[in-house]
């Protein structure tokens, strides 16, 4: 009985590791652009630093903190922010001072949400996907969906191991055995699951191989905005942003 058990267990396995695998190298297959078929690595601004470090979210603070800075804005400590000239400078300012409302307030969290749906948001991903550079969505999509597969598969194979180990513990022949069996699937999956976690997820979360190879280049900037492109809010020197931005 136990090895019917076994045998949902390794399908398991098996299937939710083939789909992350398959799902990591077509991530790892995106196409070059640039001269010689390599992506351009070079001149990334602080939009394309932000995005690639962070996604939209970072995109989204890094123009609250930059209008904020020439106030322009206002952003309080308790998470909301306020437009002070509606006159944007480009598209993205432009775009979040839409996603504010019409009211000129509104909460930071509702703020990245409505932005980072915004057509200059969508745009700025696709030059970079374009470029080599940044991780398409699907690509995305599909490794998070196979890495949440095979975390299933593990708490799946937990399960069906411990219904041979009640069958076991009932006088079923073999019980003992059983749990060796067992730890196949269990290390086939826990391994799959640790290599991505490491290897995989932090090149397939925003930015590409190439995008990586960006990012390292950038120099270290004087001001908060540079640092804040590249690490997020916990860079920022000013404890009231911080708080604003969460």
């Amino acid at each position: 009985m136990w090895m019917l058990f076994l045998l949902v267990a390794c399908v398991a396995a098996v299937v939710s590791c083939a789909r992350l695998c398959r799902a990591a190298i077509a991530a790892g297959a995106l196409p070059a652009a640039g001269p010689g078929g390599r992506p351009q690595v070079a001149g990334l601004g602080l939009y394309e630093t932000a995005f690639l470090s962070g996604g939209p979210r970072r995109v989204t603070d890094l123009t609250l903190v930059s209008m904020a800075g020439e106030q322009r804005l206002l952003l309080a400590h308790t998470g909301w922010a306020t437009v002070v000239d509606a006159e944007g400078r480009d598209d993205l300012e432009r775009s979040l001072i839409a996603s504010i409302g019409p009211d000129g307030q509104s909460p930071v969290a509702a703020i990245r949400v409505a932005h980072a749906a915004a057509g200059a948001i969508r745009a700025l991903g696709e030059r970079l996907v374009g470029d080599g550079l940044a991780v398409p969505a699907a690509a995305r999509e599909s490794v998070t969906a196979g890495i949440r597969q095979v975390r299933g598969a593990i708490l799946l194979n937990l399960l069906m191991a411990g219904a041979a180990l009640v069958l076991s513990a009932g006088g079923q022949p073999d019980g003992g055995q059983a749990q060796a069996w067992f730890a196949l699937p269990l290390l086939l999956t826990t391994g799959c699951w640790i290599i991505a976690r490491v290897e995989v997820h932090p090149y397939t979360r925003w930015a590409s191989p190439a995008g990586q190879d960006a990012l390292r280049a950038v120099p270290d900037g004087p001001g908060p905005l540079s640092a804040l492109a590249v690490r997020g809010p916990a860079a920022l020197l000013d404890p009231a942003q911080r708080a604003a931005l969460g």
